[in-house]
């Protein structure tokens, strides 16, 4: 994992997310009109509050969409992580030009999903797994 910098806006962002769910945030990541919040294992319950009463209260705050992933130590579950609740089948990480790229499979029905409107959930993914893993690429295959 390389140092990740903050500017202070995701820093504002993250110490209201945490204030407002209780769950800790490991790194935040903002892409168009969408912010990527990256709890740290086992909070991502308080993070989503019941019937996901925190994640809306979050939303309404900030005016954003937002995107809540949960920390894994494993690259392959990280990966999967980045995209719940779209069920991806399996995570494939291998070198690509001296580059690590992961390929996921999942479901035709869910690949809109994995995309996200104007492609946010998969920029937000990409920056993500970056940061955390070195994992410069994402490639989406149906199945």
């Amino acid at each position: 994992m390389g140092k990740i910098r903050l500017g202070i806006e995701e820093i504002k962002y993250m110490n209201l997310f945490e204030t407002l769910t209780g769950a800790r945030i490991k790194d935040c990541v903002q892409i168009q009109n969408a912010m990527g919040f990256l709890v740290t294992e086992g909070d991502m319950g308080l993070a989503i509050g019941k019937n996901g009463s925190n994640i809306e209260k979050v939303r309404q705050v900030i005016g954003k969409s937002v995107f809540v992933m949960e920390f894994s130590e494993s690259p392959n579950n990280f990966i999967k992580n980045l995209f719940h609740p779209v069920r991806v089948r399996q995570v494939r990480i291998h070198e690509l030009r001296n580059e690590k790229v992961a390929d996921i499979d999942v479901d035709k029905r869910d690949r809109k999903r994995a995309i996200g409107q104007e492609g946010t959930r998969i920029k937000i993914a990409k920056e993500m797994s970056k940061r955390h893993y070195d994992i410069h690429n994402i490639n989406i295959k149906v199945v």
